[in-house]
Parts: C-alpha cells; structure tokens; sequence
C-alpha cells in the first residue's frame, strides 16, 4: 500500500525583510518544530522510503531536520523546484513520477497548494495545515502513477501545536 506524507514547512523568519520569500530560514519556533514532528513520526514507527522537497530554504531545513530524527540520509533528500510556488497539478504530476517500488513517500512544500492538494487527493475539508504539519494519505490503489482526486484516504494529521 503507498502512504504519502504531505508536510508544510515549520515556522518562518520574517525578521529580515531584505530576504527573498525563497530565502527565509526558519524562526526559533520553526528550528524547534522540525525536530519534534520527526521524533514524533520516529515514534509512531513512520520512515519515509524517499523524500521529496522544495527547495526553498524553509522547506529543505524542514525537510532535513526531519530526515535526519528519522535516520534518513539528508544527502538523499530529492529537491525539485516545481515545489516552490506551485499548483495541485504539478504537484501530482511530481508523485505520479515517483517509482512504483517506493511505498513510503515524504513530500515537503507550502501552503496554500498542500492543503489544496491534499483535499483535493482526499475529498477531504481540511481548512489549512499549519506549519510543520503532517498530513498522511493512504492511496486507494497501489500505485503514485493513479494519484488524483479522490484517490486517497486521509490516515493521519498532526502539527505541533498539539504537543504544546
């Protein structure tokens, strides 16, 4: 069975406005929250089989950092630009590419298109996924290539503002 793991970025720096949007680290909150949610993951026995992220700054830290709780090798990580401001469409046409021999797929982006998409794959009402929150989806057929609407179930959803 396929599970895909829709994660937004943890909590941002807005403190330098001479940033790019691309550019932004994570606050203290943010650099915090990452970890937590991959201890987290760790604990309820999740391991992503391959990890795909955007390659905007909050987005790969955040991906790193959770990697790393979950012993997955950050150098692994596959950065695909299409993530960065993106649509429902490009983001399914990036996991109907993922190969058919991973089941566990971790994919890290921004909102608003995370929580569209993953109402869109789910038929779900999820109002926003915070920041570094964890959507997980169970695909109805066992294969990333039939990904589209409807084609999961939402099987978990979790952030860290539950855990404070």
């Amino acid at each position: 069975m396929k599970t895909l793991y829709l994660i937004r970025h943890a909590k941002s720096d807005w403190s330098d406005a001479s940033l790019s949007d691309y550019d932004r680290p994570l606050n203290k909150r943010g650099a915090n929250d990452a970890p937590l949610m991959g201890s987290i993951l760790l604990k309820s026995g999740i391991r992503p089989d391959f990890i795909l992220s955007s390659p905007a700054l909050r987005a790969k830290t955040t991906a790193i950092a959770i990697a790393q709780a979950l012993s997955y090798p950050p150098g692994s990580i596959r950065y695909d630009h299409a993530l960065y401001a993106s649509d429902v469409e490009t983001i399914l046409s990036i996991i109907r590419d993922v190969s058919v021999s991973i089941d566990t797929l971790f994919l890290f982006g921004h909102n608003p298109e995370l929580t569209e998409c993953a109402n869109y794959i789910s038929g779900g009402d999820i109002d926003d996924i915070p920041t570094c929150g964890v959507v997980a989806m169970r695909l109805k057929n066992d294969s990333w290539e039939s990904i589209g609407a409807n084609s999961a179930k939402i099987s978990g959803f979790d952030f860290p503002k539950k855990y404070r």
